[in-house]
């Protein structure tokens, strides 16, 4: 799942992206509403957390002109207005949620896994290759019938190669699905191998992985 995180207030920014990372979503960040649009422009994203009063593009205008993309992110917009007249008027603009700031980390998880489920057909149905059967909706992963305990990474680096079994997947498209757009994450495939060496250990012969020089990874 790929999350933009549209805030202004770098803790927060800060927070928000590591919380979400080790929940296993790939996240940039904007810190203006004119960088978000731009984001947008080149990613397609599942879910934008949208800060209502950014700089720049405003918040309320970026949203409407969001709602209108044929091919639109979800949009759970984030405020610190929390009376019923914000939240109408949010969600007017074409904002599909609207949580108010302070809120409670795990119900802000939970409302984005939700509008997740929403930003497609079949967006979160189970996967299924050889003896694998992967669950994003549930975080939950089983081999051969027996539970796999897989890592947020690893988990992710997984439903990434079961969307297509069989295709190659570069390395750099895995690492910026899997770890987001941060300079320090986006450094080469070295950061991929520790995760891919422990997952292909936990798949064994049941589902081998095999790098495919010049293409990618590729789940047999």
């Amino acid at each position: 799942m790929r999350v933009l995180v549209a805030e202004d207030y770098a803790p927060l920014a800060r927070f928000l992206a590591a919380g979400l990372r080790r929940e296993a979503m790939a996240v940039d960040v904007a810190a203006s509403g004119d960088a978000a649009e731009e984001l947008c422009d080149v990613h397609d994203y599942d879910v934008v957390l949208l800060d209502r009063d950014l700089p720049g593009l405003h918040g309320d205008e970026l949203c409407r002109r969001l709602a209108a993309r044929p091919r639109r992110p979800r949009v759970l917009m984030l405020t610190a207005a929390d009376a019923v007249a914000d939240r109408v008027a949010g969600l007017a603009l074409g904002a599909d949620d609207y949580l108010p700031k302070p809120f409670a980390f795990a119900e802000l998880v939970a409302r984005i896994r939700t509008l997740a489920r929403r930003s497609g057909p079949g967006a979160y149905e189970v996967l299924r290759h050889r003896g694998i059967a992967l669950d994003p909706g549930r975080r939950e992963a089983r081999l051969d019938g027996a539970p796999l305990v897989l890592n947020p990474k690893e988990f992710a680096v997984l439903e990434l190669l079961m969307a297509e079994p069989g295709t190659p997947v570069p390395p750099h498209e895995i690492v910026r699905h899997v770890w987001g757009e941060r300079p320090a994450d986006i450094g080469g495939p070295e950061r991929l191998h520790p995760t891919m060496s422990r997952l292909r250990a936990k798949l064994g012969d049941a589902a081998p992985i095999t790098l495919h020089r010049g293409t990618g990874y590729r789940l047999g």
